[in-house]
């Protein structure tokens, strides 16, 4: 019997051996395939991270500034509680390109801001929100400039009245 039992051992011996190692490797060859579809989606969100990280980190040029001088001034109607409007404009870029395209269209810009200007009424601009609107329509008219002449529009970032005078 003793015969039996060692013939019979070494066999189950080896047959448990072989078992354990295919659970091993199972397990071995699953949690690198778990890991690897856990960290395959994050691997493409860290590089999108670390290219958001560098755009939030470039460094920006400082704000330039194109003064629209002179003055723009503009008559009211007749029967208006002011009879004129006198309004200093300065446009804001970082880019360079744009200042120099600007200094050299603004005989096209100050037309259409003075069109611009010279059709309000003395109610539409007396208020805080009018001059604010009269502002973002002034950005909209000299983006529609640039985008006519080829340029990027967005490159313009602001429009700044530096004086705002009714009388």
């Amino acid at each position: 019997m003793s015969d039996a039992k060692s013939a019979a051992n070494p066999a189950a011996r080896s047959s448990k051996k072989l078992i354990l190692v295919i659970v091993a490797a199972v397990v071995v060859l699953g949690g690198g395939a778990g890991a690897w579809f856990a960290f395959a989606g994050k691997d493409g969100d860290a590089e999108k991270k670390a290219e958001a990280e560098k755009a939030a980190h470039e460094v920006k040029l400082p704000a330039q500034f194109v003064a629209l001088d002179p003055p723009f001034v503009v008559n009211f109607g007749p029967g208006s509680s002011s009879r004129f409007l006198q309004i200093a404009v300065q446009l804001m870029t970082r880019d360079p390109h744009l200042v120099e395209f600007l200094e050299h269209n603004t005989p096209i810009v100050r037309n259409d801001l003075l069109l611009l200007f010279g059709n309000k009424q003395v109610e539409e601009v007396s208020t805080n929100e009018g001059k604010e609107a009269l502002r973002t329509a002034a950005l909209a008219a000299v983006r529609k400039i640039i985008a006519a002449e080829g340029e990027k529009p967005e490159a313009l970032e602001n429009v700044y009245f530096t004086s705002f005078v009714m009388q």
